[in-house]
């Protein structure tokens, strides 16, 4: 765990978010952590200078690391970039890339991913986001939802944590379909996440 700590007696646990894109599940994680008494977001990690998570993090006086595009393969130099950050956790909130697997091996079953569909349905490389919900639709699929996961060396084939169902009406459109599952998103991550990390310091205390 970290050195930081809240009132000189707690030390905290860092969370580093890597995101791609909008953020705006990192902004719910930022949102619900920022007076935490345990769990902390230290800072943002992209692969993307032009992401618009970089705003969202400014707005909360968190650092922004833009990872280096040659060294994106490259679990230790990934962590080189990352370390000052002291994260415990990683937590993947609509990064695209995939994780090295010398970057697993350091943080074994502490590094979150969400993914916006039930898996194992949906899942694989190339499946992100609005694909999702395009497929869903077009399979004419009864429901959907959300899986929260650990993370592999495979993508969306870690051990999953926590699954959340939500009955589709078969009227609505893809971009219906994902705004329902994006309110899935924001609602459980960041309990997901919590739930987790205490079960964690419990098990190991």
């Amino acid at each position: 765990m970290s050195n930081n700590n809240s009132e000189n007696t707690t030390k905290k646990i860092n969370l580093a978010i890597f995101a791609s894109g909008n953020g705006s599940n990192a902004e719910a994680l930022m949102e619900r952590f920022k007076r935490h008494k345990l769990i902390q977001v230290t800072g943002i990690v992209t692969n993307n200078p032009e992401a618009g998570v970089i705003k969202k993090a400014k707005g909360f006086g968190k650092p922004t690391i833009i990872l280096n595009p040659e060294k994106i393969n490259d679990g230790e130099a990934i962590y080189e970039q990352i370390k000052h950050l002291e994260p415990d956790y990683l937590v993947l909130a609509g990064y695209l890339k995939l994780i090295p697997s010398t970057l697993i091996e350091k943080f074994p079953r502490r590094i979150f991913n969400i993914h916006p569909s039930l898996l194992p349905k949906y899942g694989g490389q190339g499946m992100y986001g609005y694909r999702i919900h395009e497929a869903v639709k077009a399979n004419r699929e009864k429901e959907s939802g959300i899986t929260i996961h650990y993370v592999s060396e495979n993508y969306d084939e870690g051990e999953i944590i926590f699954q959340k169902v939500k009955r589709l009406d078969q009227t609505w459109s893809a971009e219906i379909i994902g705004r329902e599952i994006l309110l899935l998103e924001h609602e459980w991550y960041g309990k997901v996440i919590e739930k987790t990390i205490m079960s964690h310091i419990t098990q190991n205390s």
